[in-house]
């Protein structure tokens, strides 16, 4: 099956805490059905310091699951969901279905 929700898609928070909230996909976990969203499900974790990085508290995205964002229409921004449409050439291209609108270019 073709991936609905891609890294570097815009996608919207359905529900939580982070409900309404607009971000973009960092990382897909598609073996958890999971995806880690910029400024969404933000925890505070301690860390201990290392050579590389410095120690203390720091803020960092979780993984949300992918049943709780959608796709944000390219035309206003809203939740749309996803359909697929097979073109000419026999390519396979991504489309939302809230305004018809292709996803991917």
């Amino acid at each position: 099956m073709a991936a609905k929700i891609k890294k570097g898609d815009t996608v919207v928070v359905l529900t939580g805490r982070d409900k309404g909230k607009t971000g973009e996909v960092i990382q897909m976990l598609p073996a958890e059905d999971r995806a880690v969203v910029r400024g969404v499900n933000l925890v505070r974790r301690h860390q201990r310091q290392t050579a590389q990085t410095e120690g203390g508290i720091i803020t960092k995205e979780a993984p949300i699951h992918v049943s709780n964002i959608a796709i944000a229409d390219p035309k206003d921004g809203k939740p749309s969901r996803v359909g697929f449409k097979i073109k000419e050439d026999g390519t396979k291209i991504r489309v939302a279905k809230r305004s018809g609108d292709l996803i991917d270019g």
